[in-house]
């Protein structure tokens, strides 16, 4: 019996850990993979995106069709469709193909899978043995984050980034073998609600799309030769658009409710305020989360030129750290106090954050990442240590797979946030400091200047010194003023990452001020006499010292 329940655990933690692979090998082989496909690191900042867009909008319709099917049957679903995206991916020709493959389908097979494994674990084991099955199931998606670098990076320096998908396929086919022994959950009586699930779609994907694209149409004003609405960026247009929609979406689920039919999501959930203290949480660790695994590999494969496993080496620290924390915490401190865990975790992202910023300039070697690395995976891992323990145990478990759907929207919404707003300050900073540098520099000639103010205000790609090099040697450019653009973009580049990783660390200390949710005691402590939660207008110093009983399992 135990071992069977090893191998429903191992088939569990294996689907977990490719969910969160993909992105990590993506990451770590950026400049590679633009390259290869003849594209840019902005178009690459898409594709990583919108394969999280995908499964933070889909997510919840994705458990309530597991809930129609069956979760092994939609389990399984999700895994062919997986599979297929894989394969897609890694035959990839272009940017196209790769957004079809990757971001669409390998999102969709995600968004069916990731609310089925919630549900299944509630399924295999018995309630004393749930908590640690949970664990072990997130230590396998803290396991991709750490292995997924030096994955990626050893793979794509002695083969292809390619051959990382092809295995995916393998894995997707062994863990359908192995399917059946994992028991289901039968198909319950359940209705789609349509218009909730494309009001949902359109009302977050429009805010992340229009985030995405600031950096190339501008916040507000819309920058030279961008599209125009009403003479504002499109960008801005979209992000009201999915306000208002997630507004009118809340709105017609209620409407649901009242009128006794079945909403895509129940709104008394989000009543829940320590569902909603741990929610709120673990979107901005990956909001955060996201920023940081988009930015540092940009500094060390094009800024420090390394390749790509290297990259996955330095990078290394930072995922060990947060496996170790993550898995150590709870171990260790198994009645710590949750909202101080997390307190830590929280400035303990920033500071590395400020110490690496610290450390880059134009002599930087790659050792300088190697304390901010220990320091932010170590805040990253405190965070994970707490934040599934406090969703899981606001609700009785026969809500663990509905809130299993919400948690991995808020992922999954944060992840594509954090890489669309890091990687559009970045773009839009380094596109401003490159054409700033060039109008100053005395060296460039004027109708260098000239052309620089028109031809690359529209945005300007983050390349490597050598890229730009070669690049250049194809123009007429003379000598001296080719050395002096590649000067200053230069400059720019790390001027635009300090940039970037400056808005990181001003999110992770922004959410400090919304700890005054999170419970100050363990879930399951006897004594538990203040589940720490406070009304909206809590902030870092604030307790609310009212119990809670809705909140308990």
């Amino acid at each position: 019996m135990r071992s069977k329940a090893g191998m429903v655990l191992a088939v569990l933690a294996a689907s977990q850990f490719l969910m969160t692979l993909d992105s990590s090998v993506m990451n770590v082989s950026m400049a590679v993979v633009a390259k290869d496909l003849g594209t840019t690191i902005s178009g690459i900042q898409t594709a990583i995106t919108l394969y999280t867009l995908v499964m933070a909008t889909l997510m919840i319709t994705g458990g309530k069709l597991g809930t129609i099917l069956g979760r092994r049957r939609a389990f399984a679903v999700g895994l062919v469709v997986y599979g297929a995206g894989s394969f897609v991916t890694a035959i990839a020709p272009n940017l196209t193909v790769l957004l079809l493959g990757w971001s669409l389908l390998e999102g969709l097979g995600a968004s069916l899978i990731m609310p089925a494994i919630v549900a299944l674990v509630a399924a295999n084991f018995p309630a004393e043995r749930r908590a640690a099955a949970y664990g072990l199931v997130a230590a396998a998606g803290a396991m991709a984050v750490a292995a997924g670098p030096l994955i990626g990076g050893a793979v794509t320096t002695f083969a292809s980034w390619r051959y990382v998908f092809a295995g995916e396929v393998v894995i997707v086919v062994a863990i359908l073998a192995l399917l059946r022994r994992v028991a289901d959950v039968p198909p319950s009586p359940a209705r789609i609600d349509y218009v909730g699930s494309l009001l949902s779609v359109v009302g977050l994907g429009s805010v992340v799309y229009g985030v995405l694209r600031t950096s190339e149409w501008g916040w507000i004003v819309a920058k030279p030769g961008a599209p125009t609405i009403l003479g504002a960026s499109p960008s801005i247009w979209l992000i009201l658009l999915g306000l208002v929609v997630v507004f009118l979406f809340m709105r017609w689920e209620n409407h649901l409710v009242r009128t006794g039919r079945e909403p895509l999501l129940r709104p008394a959930l989000l009543g829940n305020r320590g569902l909603v203290a741990g929610l709120s949480m673990f979107f901005s660790q990956y909001i955060v989360q996201a920023g940081v695994f988009f930015a540092v590999p940009l500094f060390l494969s094009v800024v420090l030129e390394l390749d790509s496993l290297q990259t996955g080496l330095r990078i290394l620290p930072l995922s060990f750290a947060l496996l170790i924390a993550a898995g150590g915490i709870p171990k260790v401190w198994p009645r710590a106090n949750p909202r101080r865990v997390v307190r830590a975790g929280l400035f303990s992202v920033p500071a590395g954050i400020l110490v690496l910023v610290g450390g880059m300039d134009p002599g930087a070697n790659a050792g300088v990442v190697a304390v901010p690395m220990l320091l932010i995976g170590l805040g990253l891992g405190a965070l994970s240590s707490q934040l599934g323990s406090v969703t899981v145990s606001s609700v009785p478990d026969s809500e663990s797979a509905e809130v299993g759907g919400l948690q991995n929207t808020g992922t999954n919404l944060g992840a594509s946030l954090g890489t669309a707003l890091v990687g559009s300050v970045l773009l839009a900073t380094l596109t401003a400091s490159v054409v700033s540098g060039i109008q100053q520099n005395p060296t460039v000639p004027a109708s260098v200047k000239a052309q620089a103010s028109t031809q690359l205000v529209g945005g300007v790609p983050f390349i490597s010194d050598k890229q730009l090099t070669d690049a250049l040697a194809a123009t007429s450019l003379d000598a001296p003023t080719a050395a002096a653009v590649v000067e200053v973009n230069a400059a720019a580049r790390l001027e635009a990452l300090r940039e970037a990783f400056g808005v990181t660390a001003l999110l992770a200390a922004g959410a400090l001020l919304f700890t005054g949710r999170l419970p100050d005691r363990a879930p399951g402590d006897d004594g538990d006499g203040d589940d720490g939660e406070g009304d909206g207008g809590e902030g870092l110093g604030e307790e609310d010292d009212d119990a809670d009983a809705d909140v308990r399992v």
